[in-house]
């Protein structure tokens, strides 16, 4: 019964998770916007979803356990997450100073990514609330 409803909602855990970490890298492509030679960084949401997605279901072996020095301390895990898996954006139109970040551009995607991950909530709210009627 556990494994089930892990597997609800494990696809809607990832995809918090990927907009999330996408939210962040926009963010910082706004932020650098007048850097000169900052490269504007991306990355592709779908296949990373059906990674994570996929990585789940496998072991955890792309997970680390935490060392702990005494017997009282809680057993921790924690992921990987580097940059290796983010891409440079190729810009529409080059700039004077190497900086390829488009405000237009990253303020569409910051929106849209913002709207989903909203969207994302509303329906994970909604199964939550629908699994609660179904017990009571």
């Amino acid at each position: 019964m556990i494994d089930k409803l892990d597997s609800a909602f494990r696809f809607h855990q990832e995809a918090l998770n990927l907009r999330a970490r996408r939210q962040e890298v926009l963010s910082g492509n706004i932020a650098h916007a007048d850097t000169p030679n900052f490269k504007a960084r991306d990355f592709d949401f779908s296949s990373n979803l059906a990674q994570a997605v996929e990585r789940g279901r496998q072991s955890q072996s792309m997970s680390m356990s935490m060392a702990t020095t005494s017997s009282r301390h809680l057993p921790g895990e924690a992921r990987a997450v580097g940059d290796a898996e983010l891409m440079y954006r190729t810009p529409n139109q080059s700039s004077i100073d190497g900086n390829t970040v488009e405000m237009d551009v990253e303020r569409v995607n910051f929106a849209d990514n913002a709207m989903r991950y909203e969207a994302n909530l509303t329906i994970l709210g909604s199964k939550i609330k629908s699994l609660l009627s179904a017990v009571q």
